[in-house]
């Protein structure tokens, strides 16, 4: 909101900075990060006299969790969730359809995972809500926010799916557009759910996602870049820029409180809204592909667990000492840190390659 300062600008003053995205952006991250500083640890206190035992922890995990993670308050991603909201809200165009339609999907994908973590923690069980109610509530919003985006898409890339590399290559799925972008949004959503098992795991992925997701917004809402790079031009998807700052610095204010060990989880609250807008983004943008490169080790972890559960059911064998495959390497032997930051590693460097698709083609 406070983009409308520049209509009190003459273009030589200081509100004339509100007009660019990049002021903003920088705005939006130092609130999101002051939200997590300031907001932290009242939050975790409240989740701590809330939940008594915290969150539930899987008895067919690995062992040493139910001795060193028993007692660690969860919904934790609700801290990253006010930050989110509160500096977009602040900092981003309060006319742009597409900042609505990223915080409309992060914002009801939180509310399904609250639900969620509401029932594991009132149950003290680890299974909450009904898997498949779950999934189903999840297509119904990633359906809406997928038609949401296509209304706003210009005409030339409606329904279209733009291939990376490839210059000036579009697909027209026609129809099928709509179940694709849902299956991203959906897809997304849970990957990051299912990443999500060891301290600190999946929230700086997240981060280096959304951070490498905002260049991409920024760059295909810009007619000159989008000319440069030869890429498609889609007018407004800029000031998700906002947005992804927002997240990052939120993302750090709650990594402070989760790094090993973790004084909190952030829960299905924190990653099906993060994963929900990660793919929300990338459907806004036309780059569900490079989501696929930029997030990559969601892509893993989920086709580890997807591997694993079919394999089991047709030979009675395991593929992985346990899914998902983090749990593996802590299998293996590797300590928590290690595979943490190891995973980190590989996450920066899949978004520099996903970054590297806007200049080679």
């Amino acid at each position: 909101m406070l983009y409308w300062l520049s209509e009190l600008s003459d273009g030589g003053d200081v509100f004339n900075l509100f007009r660019y995205i990049t002021f903003r952006a920088g705005g939006a991250f130092f609130t999101a990060l002051i939200f997590g500083f300031i907001f932290g640890k009242p939050l975790i206190n409240l989740l701590r006299r809330r939940q008594g035992k915290g969150q539930p922890i899987r008895e067919d995990g690995p062992q040493s969790h139910i001795l060193e993670k028993a007692g660690t308050p969860t919904m934790g991603g609700a801290l990253i969730l006010g930050a989110v909201i509160v500096s977009t809200l602040l900092w981003a165009r309060p006319d742009n359809p597409f900042v609505w339609i990223v915080m409309f999907v992060t914002v009801s994908f939180g509310i399904l995972g609250f639900l969620d973590d509401y029932q594991k923690v009132k149950n003290q069980s680890s299974k909450g809500t009904s898997g498949r109610a779950r999934f189903a509530v999840g297509l119904v919003i990633a359906a809406i926010a997928s038609y949401w985006a296509a209304q706003y898409h210009p005409e030339a890339l409606a329904h279209k799916l733009a291939l990376p590399v490839f210059k000036d290559t579009l697909i027209n799925l026609g129809w099928f557009f709509f179940p694709f972008a849902t299956i991203v949004i959906v897809g997304s959503a849970n990957a990051v759910n299912l990443t999500d098992g060891l301290d600190g795991l999946a929230i700086m992925p997240v981060m280096i996602a959304a951070g490498a997701l905002g260049v991409i917004s920024y760059a295909v809402g810009r007619i000159d870049f989008t000319e440069y790079l030869g890429v498609q031009y889609v007018p407004g998807t800029g000031e998700l820029l906002i947005f992804t700052a927002g997240l990052i610095g939120g993302g750090l204010g709650f990594l402070w409180y989760n790094a090993p060990p973790a004084a909190v989880f952030m829960g299905d609250t924190g990653s099906l809204a993060l994963g929900g807008a990660l793919g929300a983004i990338a459907v806004a943008t036309k780059h569900e592909i490079v989501l696929a490169i930029v997030g990559g080790l969601f892509v893993v972890e989920a086709l580890s667990v997807i591997i694993q559960v079919l394999y089991y059911k047709a030979t009675g064998k395991r593929v992985f000492l346990m899914a998902p495959i983090h749990h593996h390497f802590e299998q293996l032997g590797w300590k928590e840190p290690q595979i943490v930051i190891r995973f980190w590693i590989i996450s920066l460097i899949l978004a520099l390659i996903g970054l590297a698709t806007l200049k080679i083609r």
